[in-house]
């Protein structure tokens, strides 16, 4: 069979595949202006970025138009895609499929050119720039300039279409250097035990950024890496469109039917280096030559004139149109305006739901818990977070959750206990242990439209799970012009207590507050922990939720009601006159009976639970300073770089003038926490320290 391949035609090769495809003359011929558009857009990006018209990173496309164009080809309109820092190619290839007119077609053209330009009219109001266009409104779910960063959000975006049932299939592309990535192997093994209908689409162009493929792996293929886990792995000519077209769409065809993912690995070539600084100097010119030989635009050319397709006359037309609609596109993007100084801060996070009738509830059900908290019942705080979960996967079918041993086990601490047999597998998602993967796909999931619970089972795990959060989830909205929300949580908890030692005893708030674009919660109470839970799950921002493992079997009162708290506002634990006590999360707690304590000597100290970190309540910090004259700030996390100074910083630049004393703070020493009890117990600020703390800023 290879043989009679081979001794096949030019116009035998191509006829064939058409009639394999069923394709049209107008369908093969779309293909070929696409490419061709492609090329034209990245020889100006390089013109561009030749006479410092274009500044910053920009990664040419140039030489992979098919696998682009051949992929997307494979796709309806309403499928997803997601790309990489490549990504000019999979941006033109999906947004020129979507737009049905030629004028869409040329909006959607100079969109993509203004935004590499960095323009307010472009795909991404010139925040993303040239590694990162997306146009998620119509399924391009963005390109990430983090290598391997986007397998896991396709992944994410494949589960929310199987969820919803959809029928809508995600095409993953991604460059050969990513195969080595850990998130490309765990979102792989992910997509394939879901049977996620995902194709992955690897460009495997020969060079990571100089290093060649063949000195990273002992495999010949990057596609022989899918037989680990059980999914089929095709090799295709990335330089034959109609090639790519064909395997992808088998892929397609596949994943629609349920049958799971599939690793396409597409062999093809970058013309220019890996960016404009890169003097190519690790391939030779002759290495170059016969890559270019086989252009895509030129094969598929010579194949239509071959069967009478397309004529040099057509071509030349054709080329004269394309590069008409790239002077167009080039013309809009220079006369579009700079993006204005009023946008710098605009996008970080979508709007709040919050309304006045929930702050007036929080305020009410607060004073009466004060006055009365016999009234209501006693719950345990993991038992306040099952219940919150439970009533918003009721009231809303988009919530779900997923993460390690939180289904048929019930969670490490029991936060998740019945919600496994109520809704089922599919709504409570046992993971394999792949924080990466965890995170990236409640990022995919989230863009998609549903409203992921993760869990990270401690929060010292978190940083395994940093690029897909801080990146991905944290950055997306900002990077793509405010044109999506990532309503996600991350369920994690931290904090010592249980002498496990340092690699699970941490308090790493203050590595999360550091991101724009994340939310920080952190509830001390039962109350509190359901009703921030509540209002973090219908938030269209991602949330990190961290509960703390010594507080699981605190008890305290939770109303029946259904209530939600708003995000940034403090709750006054206690209210005194002489000393402004500002903490958060167990350390509540302490600094409660720390008050006791002092109260007894005549020091009234008002004790100020911060409830959530990011967005922080300031005005109700200033506002006691402004009455006691002193600040002291407690917090479980390490005192180099915690939280509790970034308060300490806001208090000083806000209220200097007011205090009559230095602020002082009680954190936790900087050292990994010990597992000997007693080294513990010194580790972390205790009741004695902060009743010290006390008695020291106000002698």
């Amino acid at each position: 069979m290879a043989v009679a391949e081979h001794q096949m035609t030019l116009a035998e090769k191509v006829s064939a595949m058409i009639e394999e495809q069923e394709l049209t003359r107008d369908e093969v011929l779309g293909y070929l202006r696409q490419m061709m558009e492609i090329r034209a857009l990245e020889n100006q990006i390089a013109e561009f970025l030749g006479k410092a018209v274009l500044k910053g990173a920009s990664h040419l496309y140039a030489g992979q138009e098919a696998v682009a164009v051949g992929a997307v080809g494979a796709i309806e309109t309403t499928d997803l895609i997601t790309s990489t820092h490549r990504g000019h190619g999979h941006g033109h290839a999906h947004g020129d499929k979507v737009a049905q007119t030629p004028e869409l077609k040329q909006e959607h053209y100079n969109k993509m050119m203004a935004e590499v330009l960095g323009k307010a009219t472009g795909y991404c109001k010139g925040k993303g720039g040239s590694m990162h266009i997306a146009d998620v409104l119509h399924g391009n779910l963005g390109a990430t300039g983090i290598v391997g960063g986007n397998i896991a959000v396709a992944t994410g975006a494949a589960l929310a279409e199987k969820m919803k049932g959809s029928g809508k299939v995600v095409i993953c592309f991604f460059g050969d250097g990513a195969v080595n990535e850990g998130s490309f192997h765990e979102s792989l093994n992910m997509a394939s035990i879901w049977d996620l209908p995902v194709v992955f689409v690897c460009e495997n162009n020969m060079y990571g950024m100089s290093v060649p493929w063949a000195t990273v792996t002992k495999l010949p293929d990057a596609a022989a890496r899918a037989c680990a886990y059980g999914i089929p792995g095709e090799v295709v000519d990335g330089m034959d469109v109609l090639a790519v077209r064909g395997a992808v769409k088998k892929a397609v065809d596949r994943a629609r039917r349920g049958e799971g993912p599939t690793l396409v690995e597409c062999k093809t070539y970058r013309y220019y280096g890996h960016s404009h600084s890169d003097p190519r100097a690790y391939r030779t010119k002759e290495e170059e030559a016969a890559w270019k030989a086989r252009d895509p635009i030129n094969a598929l050319r010579d194949g239509l004139i071959s069967i009478g397709w397309l004529t040099e006359a057509e071509f030349d037309k054709m080329d004269e149109t394309v590069q008409a609609k790239l002077e167009t596109a080039v013309q809009f993007a220079q006369a579009s305006p700079e993006p204005s100084p009023d946008e710098l801060t605009t996008d970080v996070f979508a709007p709040a739901k919050f309304t006045q009738a929930d702050y007036d509830t929080d305020r009410r059900l607060r004073a009466a818990i004060r006055e009365n908290p016999s009234q209501f019942k006693q719950v345990t705080y993991a038992q306040a977070i099952a219940d919150a979960l439970r009533e918003e996967m009721i009231r809303d079918e988009r919530v779900f959750c997923l993460g390690e041993d939180i289904g048929l086990y019930g969670g490490a601490y029991g936060a998740t206990r019945g919600l496994y047999a109520e809704f089922g597998k599919w709504r409570v998602l046992d993971t394999p242990i792949s924080e990466a993967s965890i995170a990236g796909a409640a990022v995919g999931a989230a863009m998609a439209g549903m409203r992921p619970v993760s869990e990270i089972m401690y929060v010292d795990f978190t940083p395994l799970a940093m690029d897909q959060l801080a990146n991905q989830g944290a950055k997306n909205r900002y990077m793509f012009g405010g044109k999506t929300a990532v309503p996600m949580v991350v369920r994690t908890e931290g904090g010592a207590g249980r002498a496990i030692a340092a690699h699970h005893s941490q308090s790493l708030e203050s590595l999360w507050t550091h991101f724009p674009g994340i939310y920080v919660v952190m509830p001390s109470t039962p109350y509190d922990a359901r009703g921030l839970l509540k209002a973090a799950i219908r938030d269209d921002n991602p949330v990190m939720f961290i509960e703390h493992k010594m507080l699981y079997k605190e008890k305290g009162p939770v109303p029946d009601e259904d209530y939600i708290i708003p995000f940034g506002v403090a709750d006054i634990k206690r209210a005194g006159r002489d000393i402004t006590l500002v903490t958060y999360s167990r350390m509540v707690y302490r600094a409660l009976e720390a008050a006791d304590i002092l109260a007894k000597e005549g020091i009234d100290v008002e004790v100020i639970d911060l409830r959530t970190l990011k967005p922080l309540d300031l005005e109700t910090v200033v506002s006691s300073v402004k009455k006691t004259g002193r600040l002291v700030g407690v917090t479980e996390s390490y005192e180099n770089t915690s939280f509790i100074n970034e308060v300490m910083m806001q208090v000083n630049e806000a209220a200097f003038d007011y205090l009559d004393a230095p602020m002082v703070r009680v954190a936790s020493a900087n050292v990994p926490v010990p597992r000997a009890e007693i080294l513990e117990d010194l580790a972390i600020p205790n009741t004695g320290r902060i009743v010290a703390a006390c008695r020291k800023v106000i002698s």
